[in-house]
This record gives C-alpha cells, sequence and structure tokens, in this order.
C-alpha cells in the first residue's frame, strides 16, 4: 500500500470533500481517501499500481487546486 498526501488549500466544506472523494472513487486501486478540512490535506491509500498522476488529474477534475505533495 501506498499512501500520498496532498495539500489542496481551497477545500472548505463537506460538498469539498464530497467532490473530492466521488472524482477519486473512480479510480481502480484506491482504498481510502480522506478529507482534512482543518488541514486542508487530501490522503490517499492505494495500491502501488495507481499513477500518481491519476490521483492528482482526480482532484483536479472535482474542481480543486493541489499547492503541493505534501509526502
Amino acid at each position: 500500500m501506498v499512501t500520498r498526501t496532498y495539500r489542496v488549500p481551497d477545500v472548505s466544506c463537506q460538498h469539498c470533500v464530497r467532490a473530492i472523494t466521488q472524482e477519486l472513487r473512480k479510480i481502480a486501486g484506491i482504498q481510502e481517501i480522506e478529507v482534512d478540512l482543518a488541514q486542508k490535506i487530501v490522503r490517499v491509500v492505494s495500491q502501488e499500481q495507481v499513477p500518481e498522476e491519476a490521483i492528482r488529474n482526480g482532484i483536479e477534475a472535482a474542481g480543486y487546486t493541489i499547492a503541493a505533495s505534501a509526502g
């Protein structure tokens, strides 16, 4: 399993959580999705074969900007 964390400064409400979660659920191999509104991060746990670009594209498709990969 691989955990990736992304800083997403424009998340602010449950609508944001829902939108990001719905987009990332479309990506095969993702096991867990956590959106932390207080820290403005999205944490994704996936199988190794899920490309990071797919995750980034999913967050952006939901309408949000990734400021930086947090780890």
